[in-house]
């Protein structure tokens, strides 16, 4: 197995990202003056210590490449001007800024006015982590910010114990994740929060971030909801940094060397570890036990560079996973003020889960030095293995019981009748081991031309992909129900002990998949008319297991006017998306695999405009809001059900569906030096079951019983009718070191319906709606040029103590329900809740 895991690592060499000549990016803007706001000609724009410089035009404008993945600072200057420097943070590599500087005169005491906005590549969201990496998290996970970032994302059921996160209407299986090019892919076993680990992403690691909730591009893979591409840095100098609070910690080393006498430096070297632990979160659940939870992640990312126009890299990762859980007892309320319900449970036995994943790519990168008409070679390869283990063994006897809510009552709060009593008993010994191997070939031409006051471009990709998968699965699980000493389903003929729930399989899968794409990106740019890029291309994927053939045309277009004062932007994006089936899809309730499944499809189409202003006289602060509504038809649909984070697929594309939605977001710096986020994401998930005729319930009738009515669509599980998330930042008026973090999350209620009947009445019931705020509180002890000397922390870079309070307000948010059933038949929907309220205490440094 492990020659099977590092052969391709070894035959194949292959590099990711651009060498460090061509990781660019480009700023553009106007420069005109203060006092008569009239274009200025012929000012010199230049990066600071760079010998390249650009003059703007008549009209004013100006476009500079600039080097992406670092900071750097960028000078105007202009015969009779005042210079002007403007500090520019680490832009992502082929983006684009807009920087507007107003020069003042000489002999004005004016102060200059620099306004800046991000033309976004791609129609997609990109940021940097600097601002992200003092957000309070119960995670450390990357992805658990998304809510308060991407448009129209949400953590689902997990809530705040896992990263997993829905996007318009789908679910987490949905969504692509790319790290440096590869692809990455996550256990399949796990079933509740309290077992997730650590997700791929090292934030420390991390130098920039894009997303796209939907109408992504050709070039991004085969799945029907998002992509969030990540990439590496690229250090140029040696750093170091460790973080460590009550949840874990992490630690992290970067450097590059250099190996010859002209500086060029070909060796870079990322290294990361992260260590966690949610035992004193956990312990705010309201199962109590001994909660033993412990997650590792160590990686590198390692670049070599031949020459300025080879370079080779390697990703490499370790990821164990070990969730060991003694459960005690448990006490649930739930109900209502007049009907208030009780649980309560003693527990024997135990849970043990190991999940082991490992990954490893090459890549090998080739930009010939041409100066027209650029083109790149990037060969990739990487081997993924997952090796999941499950172990439980727990029994519970409950007893269900009515209180007493009586105000004035002698008993008011105790139980004062007993509904049910009885046993359940569950036994898992689940195995899966999974092997994903795969080459891939991409390319690029870039075609420019130029003239005085236009510019054209077209930008041509294209890749071909084969990936072979290996998949070994072996499930025994069953459930034992007892109601009032009768075993159920109880068999009044025989009298037999049966047990509730069985399932016992074995199955293997070995295939291979090919896939590819063609893609041709067109702007074209003439100052101070417009600004319009046009991209569009083909997927083409085929799996030899199910003998599926889907193509799959994309489009996107993105325009900006430049000639007026506002600062707007319009985007229109539509294609056919189609998600190949992974082994859960295919696997039904019954443990069977449906080789034959075909790939779910879509259409989307997505409208939106993003406007860049300024709010203020005295001190204008910049702000972005953006605005994008759409619509998904959906069809070939694998119908699911979620129990906390666990998604139970029928193995049958028995489905349709459509997802149609608006997603609006503010951000900006609502105090100068920290930006905030303000989300609002609203909209309608429904389907059909194929051969189904769903009903709802719309009264009852003089006799009690049920009156309902035919639907055409019912609620999808994911169907989350509201999400509002909010980041927001502020500091001390006169101490900027002491900073405050405030994590706000309120979300309508998913829907879910009855177990073991959840087909005509089909999620008809939802959970409560989720509210939570997170508050930290930061201090900058120490951060070099920015505060005083203090000898303690002299020897870092920075140092920052946090102090952080989960569940600010206490809230006992939903994440499942754990089902009892009666010997009569009855059944009742036990609600499992969230962690409480915990307070945390974090320290930062870097040196």
């Amino acid at each position: 197995m492990v020659l099977r895991l590092v052969l391709p690592l070894l035959l194949t060499a292959v590099g990711h990202g651009l060498v460090a000549q061509v990781a660019t990016a480009s700023i553009t803007g106007k420069v005109t003056d203060l006092i008569n706001e009239a274009p200025v000609d012929f000012a010199t724009i230049y990066v600071k210590g760079s010998t390249t410089a650009v003059e703007s035009g008549t009209t004013g404008r100006y476009l500079i490449t600039v080097p992406a993945g670092e900071a750097f600072i960028l000078v105007f200057s202009r015969l009779g001007y005042r210079e002007t420097e403007v500090n520019i943070g680490v832009l992502p590599e082929a983006s684009t800024k807009q920087i507007d500087v107003a020069l003042a005169p000489i002999e004005s005491t004016l102060e200059v006015v620099v306004r800046e906005s991000k033309i976004e590549e791609g129609g997609m969201i990109r940021e940097t982590p600097e601002a992200l990496r003092l957000l309070p998290s119960t995670t450390g996970n990357l992805e658990s910010i998304l809510p308060h970032l991407a448009l129209g994302v949400s953590s689902g059921a997990g809530g705040e114990l896992t990263s997993q996160y829905n996007v318009r209407g789908g679910n987490y299986d949905e969504n692509l994740v790319y790290v440096n090019g590869f692809e990455i892919y996550r256990p399949q076993l796990i079933r509740a929060g309290q077992q997730e680990g650590l997700t791929f992403a090292n934030m420390d690691l991390t130098r920039s971030l894009s997303f796209s909730s939907g109408g992504f591009e050709a070039q991004y893979g085969d799945k029907l909801s998002s992509v969030l591409d990540i990439k590496y840095k690229r250090p140029d100098s040696l750093r170091a940094g460790l973080q460590a609070s009550f949840l874990g910690g992490s630690a992290y080393l970067e450097g590059s060397s250099k190996v010859n006498t002209a500086g060029l430096k070909k060796f870079r070297y990322l290294i990361g570890a992260r260590y966690k632990t949610t035992q004193y979160l956990l312990g705010s659940l309201e199962t109590t036990g001994e909660y033993t939870p412990n997650f590792l992640d160590v990686q590198t990312y390692l670049t070599y560079d031949f020459s300025p126009t080879l370079q080779l890299g390697l990703l490499a990762d370790y990821n164990q996973s070990i969730y060991n859980f003694q459960p005690e007892s448990r006490s649930t309320a739930f109900g209502g003020f007049f009907e208030t319900l009780q649980l309560f449970t003693r527990f024997e036995g135990g849970e043990r889960d190991d999940f082991l994943t490992q990954m490893g790519g090459l890549s090998l990168t080739y930009i010939p030095e041409k100066k027209t008409n650029p083109f790149f070679l990037k060969f990739l390869t990487s081997a993924f293995r997952s090796d999941e283990n499950e172990a439980i063994a727990i029994g519970g006897n409950y007893r269900l019981g009515q209180l007493d809510t009586d105000l004035g009552s002698s008993t008011f709060g105790e139980v004062v009748n007993e509904l049910g009593a009885g046993v359940q008993q569950q036994f898992v010994r689940n195995f899966l081991d999974i092997q994903v191997y795969n080459a891939e070939l991409r390319g690029g031409l870039e075609v420019n031309h130029r003239t005085a006051d236009v510019s054209k471009a077209h930008f041509l990709q294209w890749s071909l992909k084969a990936q072979h998968e290996i998949v070994d699965d072996f499930i025994n699980e069953w459930e034992r129900l007892d109601s009032a000493g009768y075993s159920l389903p109880f068999d009044r003929t025989e009298g037999a002990v049966e047990l509730f729930a069985v399932l016992k399989t074995q199955n293997e899968l070995n295939s291979t998949r090919f896939s590819g794409f063609l893609q041709d990106t067109w702007t074209w740019r003439k100052e101070d008319v417009a600004d319009i890029r046009l991209s569009a291309g083909v997927r083409g994927t085929y799996w030899d297991l199910n003998q599926e053939f889907v193509l799959s045309p994309r489009a996107q277009l993105l325009y900006k006017p430049l000639g007026g004062t506002a600062d707007i932007s319009y985007k229109l994006a539509g294609g056919l998306y189609a998600q190949p089936p992974f082994y859960r899809e295919m696997r039904g309730p019954d443990g069977t695999v449906n080789t034959n499944l075909l790939s779910q499809k879509s259409a989307h189409i997505v409208g939106g405009i993003t406007s860049d202003f300024y709010y203020g006289k005295r001190n204008p602060k910049k702000f972005r809001f953006i605005a994008e509504a759409y619509y998904k038809s959906l069809w070939d649909l694998v119908s699911y059900e979620i129990e906390n984070v666990r998604i139970r697929y029928s193995g049958l594309n028995d489905a349709t569906g459509y997802v149609a939605g608006l997603d609006l977001r503010l951000n900006g710096e609502f105090v100068p030096g920290a930006e905030s986020w303000l989300n609002l994401s609203l909209l309608q998930a429904r389907e059909q079951l194929t051969n189904v005729e769903h009903r709802e319930v719309t009264g009852r009738g003089p006799e009690g019983e049920t009156i309902s009515e035919v639907v055409d669509y019912v609620p999808r599980p994911t169907d989350q009718l509201f999400q509002l998330s909010l980041f927001f930042q502020d500091y001390l008026r006169n101490n900027e070191n002491f900073r405050t973090h405030v994590n706000l999350t309120v979300g309508g209620g998913l829907p879910f319906g009855v177990q073991g009947d959840n087909e005509v009445f089909r999620n008809t019931l939802r959970f409560d709606t989720y509210h939570r705020i997170d508050i930290g509180f930061s201090f900058r002890l120490y951060e070099q040029g920015k505060t005083r000397e203090r000898k303690l922390f002299n020897w870092t870079r920075s140092t920052h103590l946090s102090l952080e309070v989960f569940n600010l307000m206490q809230v006992a948010n939903q994440a499942g329900n754990t089902w009892i059933k009666t010997i009569g038949q009855q059944q009742y929907a036990v609600p499992n809740r969230l962690t409480g309220r915990r307070i945390n205490l974090r320290v930062k440094m870097d040196f």
